[in-house]
């Protein structure tokens, strides 16, 4: 079983402790957790941390879309141990055609800490270049989202070369029963529906076509728009049915008139569950929300957020969560606080263009990244 990644970061010298690479296994998930979990409680305690999802990206379907190692210590030979728990862990997701995103934790108590996370971000750029070159691209933004209050995060950032280019809003509104029936209909030429579902209880293509290009075209003006295939977009469906909660998905229409086509979409709203976590009970989470831009000013926005506002009174939730560009072109985040959301935190996007490079399998003597 091959358990070492063709082209592995070069770690650094570790007299006493030494360090190896290898590809995660089953046993990492909950090792990594921890890590992660740690790392999390430094920050916020209350940030919840799913561990499926996690597993999922480790060694589940969202693993066939990365590269991605551990560091472990090294036994007497050299190789990486299978029983110790993991030291450090990065991963590498070809998101799509121009974007590499990247996630990575090292425990505080690693040898050689800042060597090692100098190593790591490095190893990054390479596997980034490498997708690039696969992608048929000169370059890959690679793009890693922390916390605003993750000093150590940036400056590991900072060190290896990315910038923070742009700052998120994480806002909350409370729901309350009444909102169920009580929140204004949307406007007489717009109309908000679930998406189509068949007996088996898939939706229709059609639907899920339609939500994807209203996506797709609604952010086409935003700064780190990036294409996402419908493929794409179907995989990563079917890698996270948290988010393939068709009862979650609402499209809107505009009425153009019968000469016009009659009504057409508009708009689309995917959301999912956030199961109760610390203080908080059950809520909905607004994974995407878009309008198509042809259709902005009518409404459509407001309508489809009544909706899953509504959607999450009649289920008895306590909230409903979303994130947003603070530097939003379309001032979503003025729409958002006028109807109650209120910010409860802020992360970071640290993006570096990675450059395709030639492949190393023509360079045995290459440095890593293949």
């Amino acid at each position: 079983m091959l358990l070492t990644d063709h082209f592995p970061p070069r770690l650094p010298d570790s007299p006493g402790a030494p360090l190896a690479s290898r590809v995660p296994i089953e046993s990492d998930v909950d090792g990594v957790a921890g890590l992660l979990r740690a790392h999390l409680d430094t920050i916020d305690p209350e940030t919840p941390l799913d561990v499926e999802d996690l597993r999922s990206r480790m060694v589940g379907l969202h693993s066939w879309s990365r590269r991605q190692v551990v560091i472990v210590p090294a036994e007497a030979d050299g190789t990486a141990s299978l029983e110790a728990a993991p030291l450090a862990w990065i991963a590498l997701e070809d998101r799509a055609r121009g974007r590499t995103d990247l996630q990575w934790v090292i425990a505080p108590d690693a040898p050689v800490r800042q060597e090692l996370a100098s190593t790591l971000m490095t190893w990054a750029f390479e596997v980034a270049g490498s997708f690039a070159r696969h992608r048929g691209v000169e370059t890959t933004q690679l793009t890693a989202d922390i916390d605003e209050r993750d000093t150590d995060g940036a400056a590991q950032l900072a060190a290896g070369g990315l910038e923070q280019v742009r700052t998120w809003l994480h806002m909350r509104r409370p729901t309350r029963a009444e909102e169920a029936t009580s929140l204004p209909a949307p406007r007489p030429s717009v109309r908000v529906r679930r998406v189509h579902r068949h007996p088996s209880g898939l939706p229709l293509a059609q639907d899920v076509r339609s939500v994807h290009r209203m996506l797709e075209e609604s952010f086409a003006d935003h700064f780190s728009s990036y294409r996402e295939s419908f493929a794409e977009f179907s995989q990563r469906l079917l890698e996270a049915p948290r988010t393939a909660d068709w009862d979650l998905w609402w499209i809107a229409e505009v009425d153009h008139g019968e000469d016009e086509g009659g009504w057409l979409p508009a708009g689309g709203l995917v959301a999912s569950t956030s199961p109760a976590h610390g203080s908080l009970g059950e809520g909905t989470y607004l994974d995407y929300l878009g309008v198509h831009r042809s259709a902005r000013g009518h409404g459509v926005a407001k309508a489809l957020l009544h909706a899953a506002i509504a959607d999450a009174a009649r289920r008895g939730r306590d909230h409903v969560d979303l994130e947003v560009d603070a530097d939003s072109p379309t001032g979503a985040d003025g729409l958002y606080t006028s109807m109650g959301w209120e910010t409860f935190e802020r992360t970071q996007s640290w993006h570096a263009d990675a450059s395709a490079h030639a492949s190393r399998l023509l360079e045995p003597e290459g440095v890593e990244g293949e």
